[in-house]
């Protein structure tokens, strides 16, 4: 397993970073509940797995479930091998209204403590905002309050998880975050813009949805109606499969990794089959300028219509 910098962190981290949503709550086609997920002993031993095969880099939030608790636990004395990073809880309230200045800084200082203690560690690599809109990106008490906790050693960089690409590009411009983790894949390639100017700023990208929830996997076909055009673009990457590309994980994760402003990619691992893949698919082959060209043409022409969360409330997804 490669490694990489992230940025101007001075944090050097694997090409595949080890997403911790689907072992701390129920998440992904296909799981509803808790039975569907891994038991915590079987989690602990799929985390000590990844590590030892190579992967340092794991990522989590307070909005896991159990996913911080779990990596606590798996790696409790191996804290010095590893890069985690963990995201602090969403600020807004029922009505989407942001709290008070020092409510604000009593609310991110008591996330990040629960997160320690649950990680069962003295400081965090990479703090991220687990929602970051244009509003809170432009708020300087939440910027003024994580530089203060890099400051104090708390911390040792800061992040911020973007959605839409206005986010991103003032993510970037505002030079307050080490770190944006952002969606990209081949389907939706828009964040792909700010590659450029985030390696320019030292900015360090993590790369989500690499696989867009499993759509770009076996997961993928068998579609809803609904999705058929969706579908049908699916099956032209399949064109692209061949000696270096064996499926279309490996040609998703290859694609992402192909970029140099790419620090890492964020894959959902709850299966040891799953990592053994992702490991494979980071095996140091990168597309070639001409290929990766060839691929770039080949998003989806609609990417405000990947909505996921919309898909799912319309019952897409089952």
């Amino acid at each position: 397993m490669k490694k990489r910098q992230l940025g101007k962190t001075g944090l050097e981290v694997s090409e595949i970073a080890f997403g911790g949503v689907e072992i701390g709550l129920p998440y992904g086609i296909g799981i509803e509940t808790a039975e569907d997920m891994l038991s915590q002993a079987d989690a602990i031993h799929l985390l000590h797995a990844a590590q030892e095969k190579g992967i340092n880099f794991f990522d989590t939030a307070r909005l896991y479930g159990e996913s911080e608790t779990i990596m606590g636990k798996a790696f409790f004395g191996r804290r010095n091998d590893i890069v985690l990073a963990t995201k602090c809880v969403h600020f807004r309230d029922k009505d989407g209204n942001l709290p008070s200045e020092k409510q604000l800084e009593r609310v991110i200082e008591s996330s990040l403590k629960m997160s320690l203690q649950l990680l069962k560690t003295s400081y965090v690599d990479v703090f991220m905002l687990h929602q970051a809109d244009i509003e809170i990106l432009n708020n300087p008490v939440i910027a003024a309050v994580f530089a203060g906790l890099k400051e104090k050693g708390i911390i040792r960089a800061t992040g911020a998880s973007t959605y839409t690409i206005e986010e991103t590009e003032l993510a970037i411009k505002t030079g307050n975050w080490d770190v944006i983790q952002l969606p990209f894949n081949l389907m939706d390639q828009r964040h792909g813009a700010y590659f450029e100017s985030a390696n320019q700023q030292g900015v360090g990208i993590v790369i989500r949805s690499v696989l867009l929830k499993g759509l770009l996997s076996d997961r993928g076909s068998n579609l809803h109606p609904a999705l058929a055009d969706v579908a049908g673009h699916i099956r032209s990457y399949h064109e692209l499969i061949g000696d270096q590309f064996p499926d279309l994980p490996t040609l998703a994760t290859q694609f992402a990794l192909s970029f140099e402003g790419v620090s890492s990619v964020l894959v959902g691992i709850d299966k040891l089959e799953y990592l053994y893949k992702a490991l494979a698919t980071a095996n140091g082959q990168y597309m070639s300028q001409t290929a990766l060209d060839n691929v770039r043409n080949l998003a989806y022409p609609d990417p405000a219509f990947l909505n996921l969360p919309h898909w799912d409330r319309m019952g897409w997804l089952k």
